[in-house]
């Protein structure tokens, strides 16, 4: 039996959480409104689809016992579904730099659900980046409400947050990630930046192309919409286990987990298949599944109050 990794992860939740990101809802509401009223009923962020895909989530046999939990305890083919996207609030041309979303609904699912009740399917998200651009929600949720005013605001309300010095560093750390070129979805690497539970231990999630393969030079949702059709497009999903708060820290989604310490271990292979799958009605979320799978940090626990504004202002609730 293989040993297991440490268990001696914790949370730090603040007392004025509930009340912070219930003004941090607040505050994005109205930037959802106006978008739905120029764009139609959407998304706060990741509003435009790039491909939404059908297929299977194959959970792989002789797994450690450490890793046996929730999605993962038993060797079993889920169906699954997946929504791959521009992470922007506005909807712009693929080309334009971006980050890139990944979700991943996994069906037929059973259990004691982290938001309470039983979970009948379970989600996981993912974008193209290891480590997360903001320190916690609420410099985030500044970032995403000043992006509406340009790149003059949201430079000045880092620089107020953070000082001048530390304000032009963050803002090139966002600026770098932004513009960050994308090779495509059948190429990189996608992580969920934030840990979550696996029964009593704490890991984040990656998925990695079996294959990679770049995008040509066409549109690269048409990349993929053109693989799938002529192959199954195959990913590893691998956890990263929690070590240490130094190394792999709970609360900190700014620090990205080093393979030499905390090794992805492949648990299951995603495989999108031709067919494609009407998904913009479901919600995917990162609360969206089993109490094994519970989000753990403050970024999560922020999104959990986020989340739900924004699928009742959508209606998809």
């Amino acid at each position: 039996m293989a040993q297991g990794p440490s268990t001696d992860w914790r949370e730090r939740i603040a007392p004025d959480e509930e009340a912070r990101f219930a003004r941090q809802a607040e505050k994005l509401a109205p930037m959802q409104a106006a978008l739905s009223a120029r764009y139609g009923p959407g998304r706060l962020l990741h509003r435009k689809p790039a491909l939404a895909a059908r297929g299977t989530l194959e959970i792989l046999d002789g797994l450690p016992d450490y890793a046996r939990h929730g999605v993962f305890a038993a060797p079993r083919v889920f169906e699954a579904l997946a929504r791959l996207s521009n992470a922007a609030a506005a909807v712009q041309l693929n080309a334009k730099p971006d980050i890139r979303g990944f979700a991943v609904k996994v069906l037929g699912v059973a259990g004691a659900a982290a938001l309470g009740g039983t979970a009948e399917a379970q989600d996981f998200l993912f974008v193209n980046q290891t480590s997360f651009g903001a320190r916690d929600s609420d410099e985030f949720v500044d970032v995403v409400a000043d992006s509406q005013r340009g790149l003059p605001a949201v430079a000045l309300g880092l620089v107020r947050r953070n000082g001048l010095v530390g304000g032009l560093r963050r803002l090139k750390r966002l600026a770098a990630t932004v513009s960050r070129p994308f090779s495509g979805f059948a190429s990189e690497t996608f992580d969920t930046l934030s840990p979550f539970t696996v029964g009593p231990y704490a890991a984040r999630a990656r998925l990695t192309p079996l294959k990679p393969a770049q995008a040509g030079a066409k549109d690269y949702a048409d990349d993929v919409r053109d693989r799938i059709a002529a192959a199954p497009l195959v990913y590893g999903l691998a956890l990263q286990f929690f070590v240490d708060e130094a190394t792999t820290p709970i609360e900190d989604p700014t620090v990205a987990w080093a393979e030499d310490r905390a090794p992805p271990l492949v648990v299951a292979r995603l495989t999108l298949k031709a067919e494609e799958a009407d998904v913009e009605g479901l919600r995917f979320d990162p609360w969206g599944g089993l109490a094994d799978h519970r989000p753990l940090g403050e970024i999560m626990r922020a999104r959990k109050a986020a989340y739900f504004h924004s699928q009742k202002a959508r209606g998809a609730l």
